[in-house]
């Protein structure tokens, strides 16, 4: 029995192999006449001329470009790069590094500006305030506030 069932298997294996087999040419077949189907024709180009042919339009063309002498210009040029060039003064002011902070300081100044005003208005608005309650004499608070400024540079 079990060399019944082997020798099925071995044909079963053997007609699997042939219909991959006659796929894979239906499909080779397939793909190729698809290619020539899909091979896209392009139109020849048309080689044009572009000198003007109307006698108003040669008048105002440019001429053709000609070559220079190329040798001297590439020697001019070399020579030029060799040459040394001596600074006479150097201005140290310029080689001086700047400080790490210089572009916070570029960058926040603006804002900076505005605070400033807003600040300054918010102390002129409490000054009103305190001046319409009545709350105490403003003459006496700048004199407070001054002997209290003395006292501190007296300290130092």
């Amino acid at each position: 029995m079990t060399d019944e069932k082997i020798g099925c298997l071995e044909d079963e294996a053997l007609k699997r192999k042939e219909r991959l087999k006659a796929l894979k040419r239906k499909q080779e077949h397939k793909s190729e006449s698809e290619v020539k189907s899909n091979i896209i024709q392009l139109p020849k180009p048309k080689f044009r001329s572009y000198n003007p042919s109307d006698d108003n339009l040669k008048a105002s063309a440019l001429p053709p470009a000609e070559p220079g002498n190329v040798e001297a210009e590439v020697k001019d040029q070399l020579d030029a790069a060799n040459t040394r060039v001596v600074i006479e003064e150097l201005d140290l002011t310029n080689l001086a590094p700047r400080k790490p902070d210089w572009d916070l300081k570029r960058d926040v100044g603006k804002k900076l500006e505005r605070l400033e005003k807003r600040t300054q208005r918010a102390i002129a608005e409490l000054i009103r305030e305190r001046l319409k309650k009545g709350q105490e004499d403003l003459a006496t608070k700048v004199a407070m506030g001054a002997r209290a400024n003395q006292d501190d540079v007296d300290e130092d």
